[in-house]
């Protein structure tokens, strides 16, 4: 009579863990890991503190941050224009404290002839807790999605030229151009915005319902505005980011360098008609 053997059990465990191993290092080799999405600080006037949760340290021009769980606080007389690694710019003016609660970016390989779209998807949350802060966004990109938060609802940014004004009582968002929904605190209290429209957010008190007006912005509010916004689309033409690596996952960012100027020359007295 025959015996029919049997691996050991021992022999069965070993060869599936073998290629439980073999399976996780082939779906481990084919997903890229997230790069740390970065901000350059393109501008900086008078005092401004960064906090990045390991040191607070004064804000400096040039200067590159992870700046995800950071705290960024302007004092009197200071503004300071940021750039984001996806392509957005922002320009604080005084007296303004925000916190950049999440700032993800996917792998990306930048199309350096098209600045203006979004080099890949990302997911933006900042907490405005008080003072300005003017928003110039590249084109987003489809999945990506970008919020601000204040004490009196959150501003869904989708594009462009934004303004958004933190005061005790109330929050004031400017939309110059783009797509911008604002919404209270409370469930269904929404407004979408149109381009030249000014929402005010305010609470009669903390444990009211937010009330959500909707109106034209004014001529000189709107130059005002117009002004300080386009300094953070300047911004945005400073510099951009590139990858570092072939897995894109280190994100660095490339200084923009202007174009050489025309060589002078001098014209003949001769040469100019009488």
């Amino acid at each position: 009579m025959r015996t029919r053997r049997f691996p050991s059990f021992v022999g069965f465990v070993a060869s599936l863990a073998l290629c439980v191993s073999l399976v996780c290092t082939v779906q481990a080799a084919g997903k890229r890991k997230n790069p740390t999405s970065k901000v350059f600080v393109a501008e900086t006037k008078g005092e401004t503190q960064i906090d990045t949760g390991e040191k607070i340290e004064p804000l400096t021009t040039k200067s590159v941050y992870s700046v995800e769980g950071s705290k960024i606080e302007t004092m009197a007389d200071s503004s300071n224009t940021l750039v984001f690694s996806n392509g957005t710019s922002i320009i604080l003016g005084a007296n303004t404290r925000l916190e950049v609660k999440k700032f993800l970016q996917e792998p990306f390989t930048p199309n350096r002839n098209d600045l203006d779209v979004e080099p890949s998807i990302s997911q933006t949350i900042v907490k405005l807790s008080r003072g300005s802060v003017g928003i110039c966004t590249s084109r987003l990109v489809a999945g990506s999605s970008m919020s601000y938060q204040t004490p009196h609802g959150t501003i869904e940014i989708r594009s462009h030229k934004v303004m958004i004004e933190v005061a005790e009582n109330e929050t004031v968002v400017s939309l110059l151009e783009g797509d911008v929904t604002v919404l209270g605190n409370d469930v269904g209290t929404s407004q979408n915005l149109k381009p030249g429209q000014q929402a005010i957010m305010r609470k009669a008190a903390p444990d009211q319902p937010t009330v959500i007006t909707v109106r034209s912005i004014t001529p000189e509010a709107n130059t005002k505005t117009d002004d300080q916004v386009a300094l953070a689309c300047m911004a945005r033409r400073t510099v951009y980011f590139e990858t570092a690596d072939r897995e894109g996952s280190e994100i660095r960012p490339v200084e923009v360098k202007p174009a050489d100027l025309p060589t002078q020359f001098t014209v003949s007295p001769s040469r100019i008609n009488p």
